[in-house]
């Protein structure tokens, strides 16, 4: 892919949009435009990560002719204006979730990519470690028999103590969840993805435990917040509107149930995202923070312990192993998996085939099912999942 004709242009300067830079350079796609907040912060930032172009405004680099796609990692508010903006300037899009602030403006991007004729992608990542795929196609092979429940938790500490913070704690930049947006939707779309199976209908439980926090008078990038001396800062508290935790009872499409439980407040859990899914015949066990091993459950021969290895897995899921046995893969390398799909699908050039990678339409799916579940909290009830793609 190291001739690709592709001219990537990245929007955001925070925690993520280096590791879309570092995952497109190693696919040998140009990163030829960094675009910031101000000019003199994107000009920094474009000197650290030795990117050519800085641009003060989201504007000016859609107005860079020589840019043909861009990648969107600002904060949540404005993933929907910028998305917006692209696909105006005919710009193929990769956007972080969510993919926009409610299912109205994410709808509103799927109808106008579509008519627009242009590529769009959603960063679900998740589903790119490579025996989340090898999951997948155990599930597709049958070999699981009917699935019967859905169950795991997408766990984090970061924002476990009062003097945390990040712009996701506030609810006009982050939106009006917090955990279930930021990290639930990932698991959501990830077993979906693995099992085929739609979310029907949803029963959901919030608790804020810290609903005051202080917040620095000065700003903290994502994730780095705890290596900040609380002596050295200063703050000021500040109520919070959004959930630390949520668990969520999901009903499926053909009668699967399920669980979800989410938190950034349980010590010790770095970004441990984990899912078993137990069919009629066998089940399937995996965690992120150990993720080059799939767990394997048997009822009447013994479990297994598949270890990521290329020779070993299915055609499909070797095609993200980049590494022999061994070799282990982690976060950054979905990164790359993730977008070795998209560009090999704009190489393709063909339109009209169906992508292999999280669109639009799976990011107006998620914020669907997030709705479902943001009405069940505050109603107390369950709630059945609106439209979507069915």
């Amino acid at each position: 892919m190291a001739d690709s004709n592709w001219r990537v242009g990245v929007v955001g300067t925070g925690f993520i949009g280096p590791v879309h830079v570092e995952a497109l350079r190693r696919l040998g796609i140009e990163v030829a435009a960094l675009a910031g907040h101000g000019a003199e912060r994107a000009a920094e930032k474009a000197r650290q990560m030795h990117i050519p172009r800085a641009y003060g405004s989201v504007d000016e680099l859609l107005a860079d002719p020589t840019i043909n796609v861009v990648h969107i990692t600002s904060p949540n508010h404005l993933h929907f204006p910028h998305a917006k903006a692209a696909l105006l300037a005919g710009k193929h899009v990769v956007c972080e979730k969510p993919l926009a602030m409610n299912s109205q403006e994410s709808g509103d991007l799927v109808a106008l990519a579509k008519e627009k004729g242009l590529v769009n992608a959603v960063n679900f990542n998740l589903r790119y470690y490579p025996l989340s795929q090898q999951a997948r196609s155990i599930v597709e092979a049958g070999e699981l028999g009917r699935v019967y429940i859905v169950q795991g938790s997408y766990l984090q500490d970061w924002l476990l103590l009062p003097t945390d913070w990040n712009w996701r704690l506030e609810t006009e930049l982050g939106g009006d969840m917090r955990a279930v947006s930021d990290i639930g939707s990932h698991w959501i779309d990830l077993t979906g993805y693995i099992t085929g199976l739609k979310v029907e209908s949803v029963l959901a439980d919030f608790q804020t435990f810290l609903p005051v926090r202080k917040k620095p008078t000065r700003p903290v990038e994502t994730f780095t917040g705890k290596m900040q001396t609380a002596g050295k800062q200063e703050y000021i508290e500040q109520l919070i509107g959004t959930e630390d935790y949520a668990s969520v009872l999901i009903r499926y499409e053909g009668g699967a149930r399920g669980v979800m439980t989410v938190s950034q407040v349980s010590a010790g859990r770095k970004n441990q995202v984990s899912y078993e899914i137990d069919g009629a015949d066998a089940a399937i066990a995996w965690a992120g923070e150990n993720p080059n091993q799939l767990w394997v459950g048997h009822r009447d021969s013994p479990n297994e312990l598949l270890l990521k290895d290329p020779a070993l897995m299915s055609p499909e899921a070797r095609r993200f192993a980049s590494y022999p046995g061994g070799h282990t893969e982690g976060f950054p390398d979905t990164f790359k998996g993730l977008y070795s799909a998209v560009y090999g699908y704009l190489d393709a050039g063909d339109m009209t085939a169906k992508p292999d990678f999280p669109t639009f339409q799976d990011g107006h799916n998620a914020l669907l099912v997030g709705e479902a579940i943001w009405r069940s909290t505050r109603e107390g009830r369950w709630v059945e999942v609106d439209g979507g793609d069915k």
